[in-house]
């Protein structure tokens, strides 16, 4: 498991470095502006799509089932897997055309604004990335049952690249105005989805999954999925809805040029809290904080998944909770310094990635995404535990109790953001998604629990944790005195020098401060001598 994990984690962090390069792209050639929010919103479409149906709802659903068909009767399982995909496109298609018709409704129909019709356009454009994306992810959860990680993680890649060559091809060759370049960035990511389909069929057929049209959809696995994947809509992807709410409150509580600066309710007037390059704000923050989560939290959760299915498979209880634990505690292990970190050093790593070209031309866009990235920090252990726990429920191919803790959480995310916004603007969206990622997790740790020990369970998910968390905190309070120190020392440099002096010496530090408190979890992610003794014939050592 910590191979696969390494695996993915060291093509993810290449991935996040082109789509660094990609926002860095964004805000030289879009800046925080109204395009960009435009932008935002059509392309957090797809990509939510794809974490509903892709790696949410019906990855996540196969791969117990598939497991389990793989470890009784192999070839159901291949037939299992066609008819998973065939059923998958054809759903995604007829969402599509359903898609498009309701667009095409709203320009017959309705007389839409300037700002809302860049959306739609660019939203009927980029709608069929949806059904490639899906197919994509759920392509990817196939090899991850059979232990290849490392063309699924490599996929986004591909998507960057594209993306990036065709701002610079557009913005830079051909000086093409940046609100025609956005169209033409939109049908590149098309192109990128075509691409990413393609490198999943070599590994699949090295595998022995050869994709053919499949349509047995009464067989009892099948039925399975079905019934797993509609809870797991929510279970699963509760941050990615909750941060696209943010982005949709943002666009409607924000002020333009055609909407003016006030609205109008019970008969009074009332001024939005908030401005066009809102939504930017938002992208560019989450774009940050979900640095640290694609690299690790989610690479941990999707190695960890299968393992988890195969020890429920199995009807290894102990074997589940150990994994669960240790998911857990590499959560916080990861989650807290980052936390601490990504708050530090929030300013100058904004100047240094988008302060460039039409970003920061009109206001402070810096201090403002800065601003609102220190509260989607504070979440961060929050994320990394939610990916963990709801695949736990899932490998145990329960996916309604995920699916009641992201109602919840969605709700009060709703009603936060609509209290929060008046006071601390953009950063109240993010603090609500912050404190929601918490309460779910509160939920999903006392129902796992009640459940394993119902089951006969005789450890506890929770074992270990508190010693971690000591461990972690200490070692992360030492890098927040080398941060300090570092920043009273280069508080006159530039501030690609002040990063250049602040990061290695938080990360030295962190690392010194929790090799000499012998933390477990640094032994184990790093895969050395003691974490191989210790875990002997446990969990991880796949």
């Amino acid at each position: 498991m910590i191979k696969g994990f390494r695996q993915i984690a060291s093509l993810t962090a290449v991935s996040r470095v082109f789509g660094f390069a990609r926002d860095m792209a964004y805000s030289y050639f879009f800046g925080a502006s109204a395009l960009l929010d435009a932008w935002t919103i059509a392309f957090k479409i797809p990509n939510l799509a794809r974490r509903l149906f892709g790696e949410g709802a019906a990855s996540a659903s196969l791969i117990p089932i598939y497991s389990e068909e793989l470890h009784k009767n192999p070839e159901q399982a291949k037939q299992l897997v066609n008819t998973v995909v065939t059923v998958l496109f054809v759903i995604l298609a007829a969402l599509v055309l359903i898609g498009q018709g309701i667009i095409w409704g709203y320009y017959k129909f309705f007389t839409p604004t300037g700002d809302t019709k860049l959306v739609l356009s660019l939203s009927s454009i980029m709608l069929p990335y949806m059904l490639f994306v899906c197919m994509v992810a759920i392509l990817a959860g196939i090899l991850q049952v059979h232990r290849h990680f490392a063309t699924p993680a490599a996929a986004p890649i591909v998507l960057n690249i594209c993306i990036i060559s065709c701002i610079l091809l557009t913005g830079w060759a051909f000086k093409i105005k940046a609100e025609q370049q956005v169209f033409y960035v939109a049908l590149a990511v098309l192109i990128a989805g075509v691409a990413q389909i393609a490198i999943q069929l070599p590994p699949l057929r090295s595998a022995g999954v050869y994709l053919r049209p499949g349509w047995q959809i009464h067989s009892d696995a099948f039925k399975k999925i079905i019934i797993l994947m509609g809870p797991m809509i929510l279970g699963l992807t509760v941050t990615q809805i909750n941060t696209l709410a943010d982005d949709l409150i943002a666009w409607w509580f924000s002020s333009s040029v055609e909407k003016g600066t006030t609205f109008t309710l019970l008969g009074k007037a009332i001024q939005y809290p908030l401005q066009r390059g809102s939504v930017s704000h938002l992208y560019f923050a989450q774009r940050l904080y979900q640095l640290p989560l694609g690299i690790f939290g989610i690479s941990l959760a999707t190695a960890i998944f299968p393992i988890m299915s195969s020890y429920a498979a199995k009807k290894d209880l102990q074997g589940l909770c150990k994994t669960v634990s240790h998911g857990l505690r590499s959560a916080a292990f990861i989650a807290i310094p980052a936390t601490i970190g990504l708050s530090a050093i929030s300013r100058p790593l904004i100047s240094v990635a988008f302060e460039h070209g039409q970003f920061g031309q009109a206001r402070d866009d810096t201090g403002i995404v800065a601003w609102t990235l220190l509260f989607y920090a504070l979440g961060l252990s929050g994320y990394f535990a939610q990916q963990v726990l709801t695949r736990a429920f899932y490998s145990m191919q329960d996916s309604k109790t995920p699916m009641r803790s992201a109602i919840i959480a969605v709700m009060s995310n709703i009603v936060l953001n609509l209290t929060l916004i008046w006071f601390l603007k953009t950063g109240g969206l993010a603090l609500s998604t912050a404190i929601c990622s918490y309460v779910q997790v509160v939920i999903l740790v006392v129902f796992l629990r009640r459940s394993l020990r119902h089951k006969g369970a005789e450890a506890s998910i929770l074992d270990g944790l508190g010693l971690t968390l000591f461990k972690t905190i200490t070692a992360s309070l030492c890098m927040a005195g080398a941060i300090v120190a570092a920043k009273w020392l280069s508080q006159s440099w530039p501030n690609i020098f002040k990063l250049l002096l602040i990061v290695p010496s938080a990360a030295l530090a962190y690392f010194l401060g929790v090799r000499f408190l012998r933390s477990e979890m640094l032994f184990l992610l790093l895969g050395g001598s003691r974490s191989n003794s210790e875990s002997a014939n446990g969990p991880f050592d796949d």
